[in-house]
């Protein structure tokens, strides 16, 4: 048995067995394939579907965000489109929503007020915006202030301290007490029952540190600080001064606690005199609204008041009593050893030779002030410039000693003709 021979049939059948299977494992092998492409093209298209529904939310979030925009932009050219409103002034207030108004054109009327304003907001004085054509309230408006009221506000807190100022130490004590201890401890007056200080008024010859003492005043505390210039209450026409003096203090008060400085005070605060000019009128008419607003009728609230002039004996005896300016503070020329501290505070960012002597400085520079005092100390650095140094020697100061000296000796007679 074990040699015979295998049929022909069978191994036909064998033959044809394998082949098919191979046949089949490629077919099944190309099927593989092809749902693998199937799959991916799936999550394909899959990603590109989730994409095209991230950019179909982002195109709806776009077009609400752009029918915003139309809206406003039509809300605003309606806005634009709509007539002019009347400006006017609330005379007296009526029952039943009517107000009596001033308008701009000159008559009063009555009319009604909208009922989307607050009624305790309708108060004789107020300005209010008028329909052009049934003359009704539609709005309240703000009290209207010069622009140049805003501009006397001192944003930016000066870098002058204390310590910048020498030869003054009684003259910082009393202006700490006036102005910044009333500002940082009220209770204090409180509680030993006194008013604080009102204002203080600083004179002296020029360039003795007035302006400079306000400066360090301003630095010092967290008050709004606000400057003017005597003369900038002069004004062209009848009643603009008096009512720029008003909007300063109205703005002091919105801005409480604050400091208003008034520098060259004898500008307007002149000694009244019968003169027939319109402009000196005017002037005192000015002075009469600064002593209203600085001791008058209404209260003046948490508001401190620095007053500077060197010519104290033109100021008119109304603003010198008790009530408007409760210290007067004299600034003088410096002492001896007033000029040695003004004299080291101006040197202490300069790089001075070991010859330079401070004491002798301030014998050769007796009469002088603290604006000479610095000028003196910036001819010096120009003397070690011109001569290309660094350091600053003796002899530098001596020659500027005798450069502004003797300038100060040239308008000697007119400083104390200005100055009494």
């Amino acid at each position: 048995m074990g040699g015979e021979d295998i049929p022909k049939e069978d191994v036909a059948v064998e033959s044809l067995d394998y082949s098919y299977l191979l046949d089949r494992l490629k077919r099944l092998e190309e099927e593989y394939l092809r749902l693998k492409r199937i799959e991916e093209e799936y999550y394909k298209l899959k990603e590109l579907c989730r994409k095209l529904e991230d950019e179909k939310r982002f195109a709806e979030t776009e077009r609400i965000r752009f029918e915003r925009e139309v809206r406003r932009l039509r809300s605003e050219i309606e806005r634009l489109r709509s007539p002019p409103l009347i400006v006017g002034v609330i005379s007296d207030v009526l029952d039943n929503g009517r107000v009596v108004v001033k308008s701009s054109t000159g008559p009063k009327f009555v009319v009604y007020a909208s009922h989307y304003i607050d009624p305790k907001e309708l108060k004789p004085g107020v300005r209010v915006a008028l329909n052009q054509q049934t003359l009704a309230v539609v709005s309240v408006l703000p009290s209207s202030k010069d622009p140049t009221v805003y501009a006397f506000e001192v944003e930016e807190r000066p870098k002058v301290t204390y310590a910048d100022i020498g030869g003054l130490d009684k003259q910082i004590e009393e202006i700490r007490e006036a102005i910044e201890l009333p500002l940082l401890k009220p209770q204090l007056f409180e509680e030993v029952g006194i008013e604080p200080p009102k204002g203080v008024l600083l004179y002296g010859p020029p360039g003795t540190g007035k302006t400079l003492l306000a400066k360090a005043v301003a630095h010092h505390t967290n008050a709004t600080f606000i400057r003017v210039v005597g003369s900038e209450f002069v004004q062209k026409y009848i009643g603009e001064g008096a009512r720029l003096v008003r909007e300063v203090f109205e703005l002091a008060k919105e801005k409480a606690p604050s400091i208003i400085f008034i520098d060259e005070l004898d500008a307007i605060a002149a000694r009244r005199t019968a003169s027939d000019t319109s402009g000196d009128r005017e002037v005192q008419r000015t002075l009469m609204q600064l002593l209203a607003e600085m001791d008058g009728f209404d209260p003046r609230g948490d508001i401190k008041i620095i007053g500077a002039t060197n010519r104290i004996d033109i100021l008119d005896p109304a603003i010198l009593r008790p009530g408007r300016f409760d210290r007067i503070i004299e600034v003088p020329l410096p002492s001896y050893e007033g000029r040695i501290q003004i004299f080291k505070i101006h040197t202490r960012k300069m790089k001075l030779a070991d010859d330079v002597n401070f004491a002798e400085l301030a014998n050769l520079t007796e009469g002088a002030s603290g604006a000479d005092i610095k000028a003196i100390c910036t001819e010096a650095g120009m003397f070690a410039i011109r001569e290309d140094r660094t350091t600053v020697k003796m002899d530098d100061f001596l020659k500027a000693i005798e450069k502004v000296m003797r300038k100060e000796t040239k308008f000697g007679d007119i400083k104390g003709v200005m100055f009494v």
